[in-house]
């Protein structure tokens, strides 16, 4: 079925909406000659804007992912307009469909707006949900490319720790006597305790200090929500992360190490927890997560060393 628009001649244009530089290039896995680019927020704002501009199918809510594929790169077989990806986006507007993305396709983004017989027709294809998720990986990659996978970041390496751990308990049951809180130097409820000592006994985070950061979690989101310690609120959450809970709408109770998933669902190992106790369960598991399950989840990006 042909589509409802005129896709044969370029997109109408207008003055380049307001927003950041290029966060980073982006790459899919069969790039020749590049790194694949890792998940990110400027990729879940690419696909929303290639979207809008009816190059890849509205996912409900907005909730795109945040992995860069071929299929969107390039798109689907059978060469559906509506399906075409960013590849299709450049063919219309006669830059080359390599299906990376690059500063000439960046720029041209801004510029674009929706054709007649599209929903908004006349707004720009960026909006302003893009243009943040664009300003957060900015905040992320500052224009470099992702580098080649390393196996020993901090991040990956705290979370492996956390891992390792799975299974520790208190000892006894509610006392929380630990080897988190002896190695803190404080008893008490220890899912932040259990955080810190992934991080610390693997090297040295700017983030967490033995003995004084952290050991409670709300400590955590605040320094986070205010930029301290290379701590940072995230929405799009990679492994190692943190993920902070507030379970009745109070302060936030309980934090764990994310491990994978997305923001919707997902995994984590989590310190003093139980299937019948979140917060004060005393051990050490992982745990699926919904959002649905909290009043409130703050995800925390642990800047590296």
């Amino acid at each position: 079925m042909a589509p409802n628009w005129d896709y044969k001649n370029p997109y109408p244009g207008g003055p380049a909406v307001t927003t950041c530089k290029l966060p980073r290039p982006l790459y899919p896995k069969d790039a020749k000659g590049y790194t694949a680019s890792d998940p990110g927020p400027d990729v879940k704002a690419l696909k929303r804007t290639i979207s809008r501009l009816g190059r890849w199918p509205w996912q409900d809510g907005g909730s795109f992912s945040t992995e860069y594929t071929k299929e969107f790169a390039y798109g689907k077989a059978g060469g559906n307009v509506a399906d075409s990806g960013l590849a299709g986006y450049q063919r219309q507007m006669n830059i080359q469909a390599t299906g990376y993305l690059g500063e000439t396709t960046y720029n041209s983004l801004r510029n674009a707006r929706i054709p007649s017989g599209l929903p908004n027709a006349g707004q720009p294809g960026m909006d302003a949900t893009a243009i943040n998720l664009f300003e957060e990986a900015w905040q992320i990659y500052k224009g470099k490319p992702t580098p080649p996978p390393s196996k020993d970041t901090l991040r990956q390496t705290a979370l492996a720790k956390s891992v390792s751990q799975i299974g520790t308990k208190e000892s006894p049951a509610g006392s929380n006597q630990c080897k988190y809180c002896d190695w803190y130097g404080m008893v008490g409820p220890w899912c932040a305790m259990f955080v810190t000592w992934c991080y610390e006994t693997c090297g040295d985070s700017p983030a967490f200090v033995k003995g004084s950061r952290y050991a409670y979690v709300p400590y955590v989101v605040s320094d986070a929500q205010n930029s301290r310690y290379g701590l940072s609120v995230t929405s799009s959450p990679i492994p190692g992360d943190l993920v902070c809970y507030d379970w009745d709408g109070g302060d936030y109770d309980h934090i764990g190490i994310f491990e994978s998933g997305n923001s919707n669902n997902w995994n984590a190992i989590e310190g003093n927890t139980s299937t019948s106790n979140n917060s004060n369960g005393g051990e050490v598991m992982r745990r699926n997560r919904q959002r649905q399950q909290a009043a409130k989840i703050c995800f925390v990006r642990v800047a590296e060393p």
